[in-house]
């Protein structure tokens, strides 16, 4: 980076950016983390990276991908913050609608629970097995081992492998900021 003034052509630029991106990008910010300050925060950390490119800023070659992938990753960082600070889960989870039963809301359950089907039908016969009395059975490793007669190594190895499958699947389904629905809330 370097320590010259920026010239009238990267403040212009910048600007148009800015005044182009910025509303869809607060948008997707505020869905996600469910609170204006926090959203604020995000999209000012955004464009402060950019302000910082600016120099770089017309070899950016898809700059609305490139915003995108910066605000994704704004919020993910901020997501697993607030999965490690009480307090901020609290606020996030204050901040929720309260009508949780939304018909989007619904749907959008449906949508992914769907996709999560889909996943897990494409796995190994005893891969499936091993994630299905895992997840949906409850049993531990252990006790999967003994059912199945495995070690339980073999267990740890097989669901690992799983959730892996699964969340790639996911991802090449809708996307990687689908996953927060998965692992956030």
């Amino acid at each position: 980076m370097s320590n010259q003034q920026p010239n009238m052509d990267q403040e212009l630029l910048f600007m148009d950016i800015f005044r182009k991106h910025e509303g869809r990008l607060y948008a997707l910010a505020l869905k996600l983390t469910k609170s204006a300050p926090h959203a604020q925060d995000i999209i000012q950390e955004v464009f402060l990276k950019l302000w910082e490119q600016r120099e770089d800023i017309r070899q950016i070659r898809n700059m609305e991908a490139w915003l995108y992938r910066l605000t994704e990753n704004k919020v993910i960082d901020f997501l697993r913050k607030a999965a490690a600070d009480e307090r901020l889960r609290e606020t996030i989870w204050n901040n929720l609608p309260q009508n949780a039963h939304s018909t989007e809301t619904i749907v959008t359950g449906n949508e992914y629970e769907h996709i999560l089907q889909k996943a897990i039908a494409l796995l190994p016969p005893q891969r499936k097995l091993i994630y299905c009395l895992n997840r949906e059975a409850g049993m531990n490793y252990q006790e999967i081992a003994s059912e199945l007669h495995i070690s339980r190594h073999t267990v740890k190895n097989q669901l690992s492998s799983a959730l892996q499958t699964i969340r790639s699947f996911v991802i090449r389904t809708t996307g990687p900021l689908s996953l927060l629905f998965f692992n956030f809330f």
